[in-house]
């Protein structure tokens, strides 16, 4: 039996999310005249609040409005692993590290699973010790990182869906796994039904409801 412990990252293992912090200290880095267009960032963020846009076409708009439209890999490379070090160092709950080293500890496999961008994501999990990490694809040509998604955003059921195409490709059964997973959002629902134990972590109120009527642990990680 292959026996794996899945992660989401933002709020689950981080205090915050990521996203947003990663755009604006790799501009302030890269193009910190590009600060000047966060109000710009604001009205993408108010079309996915009013559904003139959905997650994936909003990462795109604001990666473009602060990033650009092309940004050679070697620096996005770079601006994750500045970014990761200042995450591990000072954002992660030790509840989190205490999970991930009891799982270890135990012999499980451990996986990030995130709508973060896997590039960035990466460095994350590798400063944390994890073996895998699945997250939304970033497109790419010709050595630069494109501000849009390359395949589906890892959110919500999509994230079920890459996580059962990540054990396809390892070749792990689904019969063959005893899985556990953490969140702390209900968008992770279909994740957190699929899994044989699931933790509802820092969860906010609609996963608080959710785990309580299915009987899901519910873990307020320490900071």
């Amino acid at each position: 039996m292959h026996a794996i412990a899945i992660y989401d990252l933002d709020k689950t293992i981080t205090y915050a999310p990521t996203w947003t912090s990663f755009l604006v200290s790799s501009a302030r880095r890269e193009m910190p005249w590009r600060l000047a267009l966060l109000p710009l960032a604001g009205v993408a963020t108010l079309g996915y609040a009013l559904k003139r846009l959905d997650r994936g076409a909003l990462k795109a708009a604001t990666q473009r409005l602060m990033l650009g439209n092309a940004w050679p890999e070697a620096r996005a490379a770079a601006a994750a692993a500045r970014f990761a070090e200042g995450v591990v160092a000072t954002g992660v709950y030790a509840g989190a590290r205490a999970a991930i080293a009891a799982d270890r500890a135990a012999g499980r496999r451990i996986v990030l699973a995130t709508a973060s961008y896997a590039f960035y994501a990466r460095a994350i999990a590798e400063r944390l010790g994890f073996d895998d990490v699945i997250g939304t694809g970033v497109a790419s040509d010709g050595g630069r990182v494109r501000a849009r998604i390359d395949g589906e955003n890892c959110y919500g059921a999509a994230k079920l869906r890459m996580i059962e195409a990540w054990m396809a490709e390892q070749g792990i059964a689904r019969d063959d796994a005893t899985i556990r997973f953490y969140s702390d959002h209900v968008s992770d629902a279909p994740t957190l039904e699929w899994a044989d134990e699931a933790f509802a972590v820092n969860a906010h109120a609609p996963l608080r409801v959710m785990a309580a009527l299915r009987g899901w642990t519910v873990v307020d990680w320490e900071r």
